[in-house]
């Protein structure tokens, strides 16, 4: 079972901006697309960005698009979401997630519901 550990959350401004960082255990991390979800208080997770395995395919929901960048270095066993231009609506715990599939891409019609390993969070807050 593969284990993911977010980093690089905290509290910005509105207009700032954030790194995020997700570390993944085991070897099989260039085998698959990651994800980025991010669930406000008494919202749905709702989903942010994915990320083929090999980069060269990414999709961004419409709210983040142009504002967030997702990258990976497979190498080391990294997925990264790069957040600029934060606003108070960003504000929520954020989750990176492995789909469950090897070798899959879904285009614009990823789900939860596609992703079986996830983090336990990293906290974004953005003051106005």
């Amino acid at each position: 079972q593969v284990q993911l550990v977010e980093s690089g959350g905290g509290l910005v401004q509105a207009g700032g901006s954030l790194r995020l960082s997700c570390a993944a255990s085991g070897r099989t991390f260039s085998n698959y697309a990651m994800g980025w979800f991010r669930q406000a208080p008494g919202k749905e997770r709702e989903f942010v960005a994915a990320i083929s395995w090999s980069s060269g395919r990414i999709y961004y929901a419409d709210s983040v698009k142009d504002r967030f960048t997702i990258s990976r270095d497979n190498a080391k066993n990294t997925v990264y979401l790069q957040m600029n231009s934060l606003k108070p609506e960003d504000t929520a715990v954020y989750y990176c997630a492995r789909d469950h599939s090897a070798l899959r891409w879904k285009g614009s019609s990823w789900s939860r519901a596609d992703f079986g390993s996830w983090g336990q969070g990293t906290q974004v807050t953005v003051s106005s």
